[in-house]
């Protein structure tokens, strides 16, 4: 049986880079440059200051992009 993506739902409200990828169907490093110009800012955390992104400003990502 192939790998049914997973529903919106069943994420955690604090979402990996990976997680985010995911759900917005992206590439890594295009997180990264909307951290970096603002347009989607990530919660830095660690010594290393891993992304993690907030599901609810993904969810906004995506109905913006369904009104345009």
């Amino acid at each position: 049986m192939k790998n049914q993506p997973k529903k919106i739902e069943e994420y955690p409200e604090i979402l990996t880079l990976k997680e985010a990828c995911e759900l917005l169907n992206c590439h890594p490093n295009t997180l990264r440059n909307w951290d970096n110009e603002g347009t989607l800012k990530a919660i830095r955390f660690g010594k290393r200051g891993d992304r993690r992104y907030k599901k609810s400003d993904i969810i906004s990502i995506i109905h913006k992009d369904e009104i345009q």
